[in-house]
């Protein structure tokens, strides 16, 4: 389990060396895995393979890159990490299984008083766990939805999230993963009486 609250980035490596389906990822926070550990990346919940100092890699299964961006991360290309949630630490965003619901799609990144102003285009999928004023997480990033308008979220961005994740180079356009609060889904799918689906 995550919490939204992206701990480091890190940069893709050429993947031409290594086995396929495998990520390789650049950051210091390799010195904080070791093989077997989970880590999100970019809101995916991945198993680290190998780790040193310098970087770590996972592999990514055909499911993984059919439902999620990852399978079309480029070399050099900034991704969120984080470590999951340890049971003695504060919850400082919301529940974050690392299980994406659906892609979605940037529609418009704009300067909005001291911060940003990020509207993401959400497939009909998710669309009954979205609420106003509810969470979401974007590209593993824990966001509130400050506006809601039929097949569009709107989240506000402080400037220190904006300059510490990858919403600092988004653009429109950019395909990006999306997880609904899980509470949202349990709560939906027991009012339908378990025939809700998503994905």
């Amino acid at each position: 389990m995550f919490t939204g609250l992206i701990e480091a980035l890190g940069h893709v490596e050429d993947a031409s060396g290594l086995a396929p389906g495998r990520l390789a990822i650049a950051t210091p926070l390799g010195a904080e895995l070791s093989p077997g550990d989970s880590v999100a990346v970019n809101g995916v919940c991945l198993t680290v393979v190998e780790a040193n100092g310098a970087r770590f890699a996972a592999d990514i299964s055909p499911e993984t890159r059919r439902v999620t961006t990852l399978g079309s991360l480029a070399p050099g290309q900034i991704v969120n990490l984080e470590r999951p949630l340890r049971a003695d630490a504060r919850l400082g965003g919301h529940f974050v299984l690392g299980h994406v619901d659906a892609v979605g799609r940037i529609v418009t990144v704009r300067p909005e008083g001291d911060g940003y102003w990020l509207d993401v285009e959400i497939p009909p999928a998710i669309g009954a766990y979205v609420i106003p004023k509810g969470s979401i997480a974007i590209d593993g990033i824990s966001l509130t939805i400050a506006a809601l308008d039929g097949r569009r979220v709107g989240v506000a961005v402080v400037p220190f999230t904006f300059a510490h994740t990858t919403l600092g180079t988004a653009r429109a356009g950019d395909r990006v993963n999306l997880e609904a609060d899980v509470l949202g889904k349990y709560v939906a799918r027991l009012l339908a009486g378990g025939e809700v689906e998503v994905g």
